[in-house]
């Protein structure tokens, strides 16, 4: 499976200095540039429990059945299958360190929370799970959308050359899973190669779908979640509980969840399913269109208009609906601002109603923040700041962290608090390290986010 290139974290911010009345300041580039001459350590997130699914076991039983049994191509899987435990990983390529850090991390959550057994091999055994970090160009020459992927009987970068038209790496073919090569570009961030381990690790244990009417899981191509969710979790638990076997059908696996969803999650008993309604291909076709690396602006922006008229006429409420209307906004903020900003209010009204949408929100709400520093309203940015944080921490999402902690200490400086605008600007510097590939990449952001805030012209003012 595959996760996909997707568009980049932040949109360039610069677009708001024409629209919204902004002004590069000299006094603000001079303080950009004095603050970033030595970065200051990465900052790196405390290993955490996930916390549990608040959904109901009912619908997550469909939900297990959809991310086992199908793909994303359309192609069925006739049986389960999955590894026989203990399962082992081994990393090769030019890993850099933190892919072994997070990975360590990764390991210790799949065994706590899932209750996988698996750990790193030992010595020149064979693994299970060969993790290789490949050069982007490399990788990109034979799967130029994918940011990193996971493919069947192969065991090195050389192994899929030779052998990736073939059956040998088909899934629909398996019948119980015994080696796995997960490929990770070397050269992304931290948080990139992060992101890769902890979809294509999960993905190369259990489920093999991606599913958009997931709000609340890494197996979603929307790219909201960072890393395993409790919902995560609970579906890996389930993939390895002894109730399950290699070769069980859909059938076989349908009568049996139930009892054993009610076991490992009792909190999900008893509550009210809410079945969102299938995603339809129409929708997948014309987002997959909008994020793709091809097409001009206007036709993947048409491609953005299209999901969002689809969304509407199928009657959608939910985060999919929210997502049609961030993908307008998303590209439309280099030529069209006011609908821009129009689209993403929209994206927010839909994220608002559901509690399982908090990190979709804070993603929308990273560009609302921009959108009021850019016209001065330093008060409205540094409550919007504020509000999207704490799931942005929670969702482990480093690098809009660190914008929006850009754009929360250039809040406190038009309010006329310089210190505490050194503290954040400091502190944002340490997660852009980790987010973002390389320190010429934070100062580019930074400076792109210091030349958003208008001119202060006078203490106190920016309080609008």
């Amino acid at each position: 499976m595959m996760r996909s290139l997707f568009l980049p974290i932040l949109v360039p911010l610069t677009f708001t200095l024409a629209a919204c009345g902004g002004g590069t300041s000299t006094d603000v580039a001079t303080r950009a540039t004095a603050i970033d001459t030595k970065l200051p350590p990465m900052n790196v997130f405390a290993a955490e429990r996930a916390a549990p699914p608040t959904r109901a076991n009912s619908e997550m039983v469909r939900d297990f059945l959809d991310l086992s049994f199908k793909m994303e191509s359309g192609k069925t899987l006739a049986t389960l299958t999955r590894f026989e435990e203990p399962i082992t990983v081994r990393v090769a390529g030019a890993a850099p360190a933190s892919l072994n850090t997070d990975l360590a991390r990764l390991i210790d959550r799949l065994r706590n929370e899932a209750g996988i057994d698996i750990s790193r091999a030992s010595g020149s055994a064979p693994a299970n799970l060969n993790i290789e970090a490949v050069p982007s160009r490399e990788m990109r020459r034979l799967a130029p959308s994918a940011a990193c992927f996971v493919v069947p009987r192969i065991t090195s970068w050389a192994d899929y050359k030779r052998n990736r038209k073939t059956s040998l790496v088909d899934w629909t073919t398996l019948d119980r899973r015994e080696t796995m090569a997960i490929f990770v570009k070397s050269d992304e961030s931290p948080q990139e190669i992060r992101d890769c381990l902890h979809e294509e690790v999960a993905q190369a244990l259990g489920p093999v779908n991606d599913l958009f009417r997931l709000p609340d899981s890494v197996f979603n191509d929307d790219n909201m979640q960072n890393v395993l969710t409790g919902f995560d979790m609970l579906m890996l638990r389930a993939y390895y509980d002894p109730a399950l076997k290699n070769g069980m059908s859909r059938n076989q696996v349908a009568e049996i969840l139930p009892g054993l969803l009610a076991r490992l999650n009792p909190r999900g008993e008893g509550r009210s399913p809410n079945y969102l309604p299938s995603t339809t291909p129409a929708w997948v076709s014309a987002v997959q269109e909008a994020l793709g690396p091809r097409g001009s602006l206007g036709n993947r922006r048409a491609a953005a208009q299209r999901a969002v008229s689809i969304a509407q006429a199928e009657g959608w409420t939910d985060h999919r609906r929210g997502f049609s209307h961030y993908i307008v906004g998303r590209l439309s903020v280099s030529s069209q601002a006011e609908a821009a900003l129009a689209a993403f209010l929209k994206a927010d009204a839909f994220y608002a109603k559901s509690p399982l949408t908090d990190v979709h929100r804070a993603h929308v709400g990273v560009q609302l923040t921009a959108y009021a520093l850019s016209a001065g309203q330093a008060t409205s940015a540094l409550e919007l700041a504020n509000r999207h944080m704490p799931p942005l921490a929670r969702s482990q999402n480093a690098a809009l962290m660190a914008n929006l902690m850009m754009m929360k200490s250039e809040a406190l400086e038009l309010l006329d608090r310089p210190a505490e605008a050194r503290n954040v600007r400091l502190d944002s510097l340490g997660w852009a390290r980790y987010g973002f590939a390389d320190a010429n990449e934070v100062r580019r952001r930074q400076a792109e986010i210091a030349a958003l805030a208008p001119r202060r012209t006078a203490a106190g003012s920016g309080n609008g």
